[in-house]
């Protein structure tokens, strides 16, 4: 055999080796491609983040009736009329608001009584007498052994001078 015939089969089998690698490859692209692709869009649910609650709806307690008190102004007498609505998302602490709702009306109404005319004119007077407001009935709340912060607002939605 002429060393012609002899180089044929050799170089047939390294084109078929070549070409056998290739397609190879070729698998072991598509078939990662096809994993990163399930991971990346599926994620990972062992590793992932652990889901956070949304938060529960806010409830809402309206301190009924409204605080009406007197206070000294500069010409005189003058009465403040507010209604005040409380804002939980803990049922607990809704209970506890409504079970000592005398001692937060009355700790209020000694509050709103202090003020004075001038200082209620302005917003900046209203929301920091919201503030006191607010701090006075967490601590109520605190002082009976609930959560305190779970108290998250207090609304005067009606203030009515006169």
């Amino acid at each position: 055999m002429s060393e012609a015939a002899a180089a044929a089969p050799a170089a047939e089998l390294k084109s078929k080796s070549k070409r056998g690698l290739l397609i190879g490859i070729v698998a072991a692209l598509v078939i990662g491609g096809g994993v990163a692709g399930y991971f990346l869009t599926r994620g990972d649910q062992a590793h992932d983040e652990p889901k956070v609650e949304p938060p529960a709806p806010a409830k809402y307690l309206a301190l009924d009736p409204p605080f009406v008190v007197n206070f000294q102004g500069e010409d005189g007498a003058k009465f403040l009329q507010v209604a005040v609505q409380l804002m939980t998302r803990d049922p607990v602490v809704e209970e506890l608001l409504k079970e000592h709702d005398p001692q937060i009306r009355n700790d209020l109404l000694m509050m709103l009584g202090a003020e004075s005319a001038s200082d209620l004119r302005s917003r900046e007077g209203k929301e920091k007498l919201r503030d006191k407001c607010l701090e006075a009935v967490r601590a109520i709340v605190k002082g009976v052994g609930g959560e305190a912060e779970k108290v998250e607002a207090l609304y005067f939605t009606s203030f009515v001078m006169q």
